[in-house]
């Protein structure tokens, strides 16, 4: 086999699919040659990325318009795909925004809600949906985007590092539970990275600082990484940064 056809007959949803982390990995794995269940909140950005998939070569793309944060319209959104959603082997969830006011003294009861809804309960909801999935089909691989901000302090604000913080320690709490059922749990902490989430700074990043940062597809590829193991091998969390500060 080939090693651009080595995803073959792997099924992946990724979460969060229209732009940023999630729009590089479904590029990635579609070149590797998977099935793709793109899921997001944009018709068309999604339809955009399925696109770019099928030209990559991916056995199968189908697109799921759903908030991954209200439990009720992901789970109908899910149920009406219930047969692509059994033959999912892996969950990549890169759902996550943050805030331009994020200093803790700005942060109101709404806004602190907000964030815990899209990056936290829709990882929660995700998880909940699949790992019934897994159980039933004997095993699967669920990936979650955290942050560095989860491990150590920065200024990426007090939502941002409480809910980045919460998805990784859920992810390893599910790998403790699930992995008899032949469930692994991974998450991912990239470091800087140059998606849209850096527009919502506070002070906008300069063109050097964006030069320094982290690409899409360098989280991308630890994704790969991770889905490549064998089933037997288990990466608990993986950290990348950039090289250069």
């Amino acid at each position: 086999m080939s090693e651009t056809r080595e995803f073959s007959g792997r099924n992946i949803l990724i979460a969060g699919a229209s732009s940023g982390m999630g729009r590089a990995t479904a590029r990635a794995a579609a070149a590797a040659g998977a099935g793709l269940i793109l899921l997001g909140r944009d018709t068309a950005r999604l339809e955009q990325v399925a696109s770019e998939a099928r030209a990559l070569g991916a056995a199968s793309v189908t697109c799921i318009e759903a908030d991954a944060a209200d439990a009720t319209t992901l789970t109908e959104a899910l149920a009406a795909h219930r047969a692509a959603l059994a033959a999912v082997d892996t969950l990549v969830n890169s759902v996550g925004v943050n805030l331009v006011r994020r200093a803790f003294v700005e942060l109101t009861a709404e806004s602190w809600s907000s964030m815990v809804d899209t990056n936290l309960t829709a990882a929660f909801n995700l998880a909940s949906a699949i790992v019934p999935a897994f159980r039933a089909r004997g095993g699967g691989l669920l990936v979650n985007i955290s942050s560095t901000a989860a491990r150590k302090p920065d200024l990426s604000g007090a939502a941002y590092q409480a809910t980045k913080a919460g998805v990784m320690a859920m992810t390893h709490a599910i790998m403790e539970e699930e992995w008899q059922n032949g469930i692994r749990a991974t998450a991912i902490l990239p470091g800087m990275t140059d998606t849209p989430l850096l527009e919502k700074r506070p002070v906008p990043p300069t063109e050097e600082m964006r030069a320094r940062a982290l690409q899409p597809e360098d989280v991308a590829e630890a994704c790969m990484f991770v889905m490549r193991l064998p089933a037997r091998a288990h990466v608990s969390e993986l950290t990348i940064q950039p090289a250069i500060r």
